[in-house]
């Protein structure tokens, strides 16, 4: 059986263990063992399954070579625990599992955990608040804007500005968007950008929505820093001083001027031990029990780096200021002490990296329902943020620029033209992609010329309007769109089709006009010879 790419969505987790078991034991071998004096048939010993789990998932895409024999030793503890395994007199749950020499087996029942059901929803797009209500709330939701359709007599109206028939226009002020607002706006198009970036139809399985503050999302942007690190107004959730002493003399090792350190062999394990065991009692991890599925969801990603730098980022957006302040100096010092050359080992059995991922991974990551994988999509994780840590955490400068344009725009004062049917009114801002050349001018081509040639079209059709203003709208039009109006009359002949001349019918003529008025008869004088 070959293992395959699990990519992000609802029940990443559940998922993943479903697969690692199937490759288990399709790829486990079994034989015969003898066990004082007995034989047991179709059974393997603890530290076969050790070595096979342990190939297996270094060659698996969704976990990698970092996983250590450590870790997979503590996934068959679960595997034993969840029965997915058993001893060889039938025991399990309550039994531990040790790498030694002790024989297992697999029990007849399906170990695979069922999907919980849930209903079935269609594609769901975030709903943009309207920034008309009266009040703002969390629920909140954008009312598509209605495209305006021009008629012969609208365009006319608006058109006939430029010679003074019609009032010009009229000025329409939006209403003053306030701070909820406007908070609403950012969590809105910030979900939005994560589910389209998550190629998800929706947030429901992996995100309870209404969890997630707007105002952590605007604190976390606009509250930093010169360096990026989010300040907090509340101080008294800021890191102890003598936690950030420590992790700056690691961090910046061994060059920490400020700090006086001392000199005994090893004290650089026990600033080590100190900031682990501060960041290990904490009740919740970093990236909080409520986020836990939509960061699975994202190391679903990581074969496709930049799509993944993107999602942590925006999913980082969501954490309380006090979680995202944490994580940013605690993977910061992480980074730095992986590459810090100068730093002596911190263990004897392990490399450094290594070592910090292991006892990092989860006061950064855990579930509350203790998933069976934690450990090692923790890890995943954390090795991803070391590597990227700087634009995962962040503040994502095409988002913030879309959501600061839409904000920007519902406060500008808009024109509306008199006799118009509606406000032209831009919908909100999308993130877009790049076409090429020839696209774009087709693009342009029918976009523009296609509506305007309809636009002619309706005015030289319409039967309501009289001779001379047909001839008037027109007469403007070819002004405005020589270039449409050309291609409906290529030819002085087609417009005079338009018109045709009506005949011009002579008076009566008068049979008394035809002759010539009597004239007397007159005998002329003969000549005689």
């Amino acid at each position: 059986m070959e293992p395959r790419l699990v990519g992000p969505g609802p029940y990443r987790a559940t998922r993943l263990w479903n697969e690692i078991i199937e490759l288990f034991r399709a790829g486990m071998p079994l034989r015969k063992h003898r066990c004082r004096f007995k034989s047991y048939e179709r059974c393997f010993k603890a530290s076969e399954a050790v070595d096979c789990l342990h190939e297996l998932l270094g060659s698996n895409q969704n976990f990698g070579p970092e996983v250590t024999r450590d870790q997979t030793v503590k996934l068959l503890k679960k595997f034993l625990k969840n029965h997915v395994i058993e001893d060889i007199k039938g025991r399990w749950g309550k039994e531990d599992f040790e790498d030694d020499g002790h024989l297992y087996r697999f029990p007849p029942s399906s170990p695979l955990k069922s999907y919980p059901k849930k209903p079935s929803c269609g594609k769901e797009v975030i709903k943009f608040p309207d920034w008309n209500e009266p009040k703002a709330g969390p629920s909140q939701e954008h009312i598509p804007v209605k495209s305006v359709t021009m008629n012969s007599e609208m365009w006319y109206k608006r058109h006939s500005i430029a010679i003074g028939e019609v009032p010009a226009c009229k000025l329409v002020f939006r209403r003053e968007l306030t701070q909820t607002n406007i908070e609403e706006i950012w969590k809105s198009m910030t979900l939005s950008r994560l589910q389209k970036v998550l190629g998800l139809d929706s947030l429901d399985e992996v995100l309870d929505t209404k969890l997630v503050n707007s105002k952590h999302i605007v604190q976390n942007v606009y509250n930093v820093n010169k360096q990026g690190i989010v300040t907090l107004e509340d101080k008294s959730k800021e890191l102890p001083h003598w936690i950030l002493s420590a992790m700056k003399c690691l961090a910046n090792w061994p060059s920490c001027s400020d700090l006086k350190q001392p000199t005994y062999s090893g004290f650089e394990r026990d600033v080590f031990k100190t900031i682990v065991d501060y960041f290990g009692q904490m009740k919740e991890p970093l990236l909080t029990f409520h986020f836990f599925d939509i960061f699975v969801s994202v190391l679903g990603l990581l074969q496709k780096p930049s799509k993944a730098v993107e999602a942590l980022q925006i999913s980082c957006l969501l954490l309380p200021p006090e979680n995202r302040k944490r994580l940013q100096l605690l993977v910061r010092m992480m980074a730095r002490i992986s590459l810090n050359q100068d730093l002596p080992p911190l263990s004897e059995s392990m490399r450094t990296r290594t070592l910090i991922v292991q006892v990092f991974s989860r006061c950064i990551l855990c579930s509350k329902d203790e998933i069976d994988l934690d450990e090692l999509l923790a890890a995943k994780l954390v090795s991803f943020l070391m590597d990227n840590y700087q634009e995962i955490l962040s503040v994502p400068s095409a988002l913030k620029s879309s959501i600061e344009d839409h904000v920007v725009h519902l406060q500008r004062v808009q024109i509306k033209y008199a006799g118009a049917d509606s406000d032209a009114t831009l919908p909100p801002p999308s993130f877009c992609h790049q076409i090429t050349t020839g696209e774009f001018e087709y693009q342009r081509a029918t976009g523009s010329q296609e509506p305007l040639a309809a636009l002619l079209e309706e005015i030289v059709m319409n039967k309501e309007i009289s001779v001379k203003d047909k001839k008037k709208k027109l007469k403007q039009f070819q002004k405005s769109y020589p270039e449409v109006y050309r291609v409906r009359f290529p030819s002085p002949e087609t417009e005079a089709m338009l018109f045709p001349e009506k005949t011009k019918q002579k008076p009566p003529i008068l049979m008394w006009a035809l002759k010539k008025p009597f004239q007397p008869f007159h005998r002329t004088r003969s000549f005689r010879m």
